[in-house]
């Protein structure tokens, strides 16, 4: 598949992809475990998790492969995810700057939940990740009156009208998850299973479009190329899902499955 790229005998863990995820809190820290998990199942090369130290704890204990700072020491990423378990009332001065530098960097950045305000500060490749709650309020930031109830009425006309009014991808998360570009080009996903309405899912896919969005940094020159990859990673989160078979669930679940995933994918 394009968006799974096999390594190489010339590769190492920097032309791998770095990921960059600004994640988890003091109130979310296990954000910041899913993300990460998440990602590194997916195939990053390396993941530099910027949080505090609660979230930072919590992740080495879990993947001590992750190289793990406060934010504002997060190193050159080759893509960013940011957003995943931080509380916008909570964001400091000092955290906004940092996330502003990432979208600054020109890098491709996966903006979720706590994050999604910065949709139109991104200078590089942007994907966002909103429910339809999230996508309510990003509407109303752009001026926009609508209820949750006309989003779900009609998912893919608002998240196309968000798209084109922040110039960032749009990946409307659902069971239909639908994914729209600012030139109003729109794709659709339909989930495998519907376990994964669980908490901490969203986490997961977070982490899985960052890692496929620093391994293939170099090829996102285009929405279009964001909004395949976006469909690509929606996919592979379902079908890591499905794989567990029909069960209770819970995210990291999900998270562990995505590698075996992927290699049933590169088997086919």
């Amino acid at each position: 598949m394009r968006w799974l790229p096999r390594p190489t005998a010339s590769d190492d863990k920097y032309s791998r992809g770095v990921l960059g995820a600004i994640v988890g809190s003091e109130t979310y820290p296990g954000a910041a475990v899913l993300v990460t998990e998440a990602a590194w199942r997916t195939g990053a090369g390396m993941v530099r998790l910027g949080s505090p130290a609660r979230a930072q704890e919590l992740v080495l204990h879990r993947r001590p492969e992750t190289v793990v700072s406060e934010a504002v020491d997060m190193g050159r990423c080759s893509a960013y995810t940011i957003g995943s378990g931080l509380d916008r009332d909570e964001r400091d001065e000092e955290l906004l700057g940092v996330i502003a530098e990432a979208c600054d960097s020109g890098v491709p950045v996966v903006l979720d939940a706590g994050a999604l305000d910065f949709a139109m500060r991104v200078r590089g490749p942007a994907l966002v990740t909103p429910h339809a709650g999230e996508l309510t309020r990003m509407l109303g930031w752009l001026g926009l009156t609508v209820e949750r109830h006309d989003v779900e009425g009609d998912p893919e006309r608002y998240a196309r009208r968000v798209a084109e009014e922040t110039g960032a991808v749009v990946l409307l998360k659902g069971a239909v998850t639908h994914i729209a570009t600012p030139a109003g080009e729109s794709d659709s996903v339909t989930a495998s299973t519907y376990r994964l309405a669980t908490a901490g899912s969203g986490d997961v896919l977070a982490g899985i479009l960052g890692a496929l969005s620093a391994q293939n940094a170099s090829e996102l020159r285009a929405a279009d190329d964001f909004a395949s990859l976006a469909a690509t990673g929606a996919a592979l989160h379902a079908a890591a899902a499905k794989r567990l078979g029909d069960r209770p669930i819970v995210a990291m679940d999900v998270a562990e499955s995505v590698a075996e995933t992927i290699a049933e994918a590169s088997r086919s």
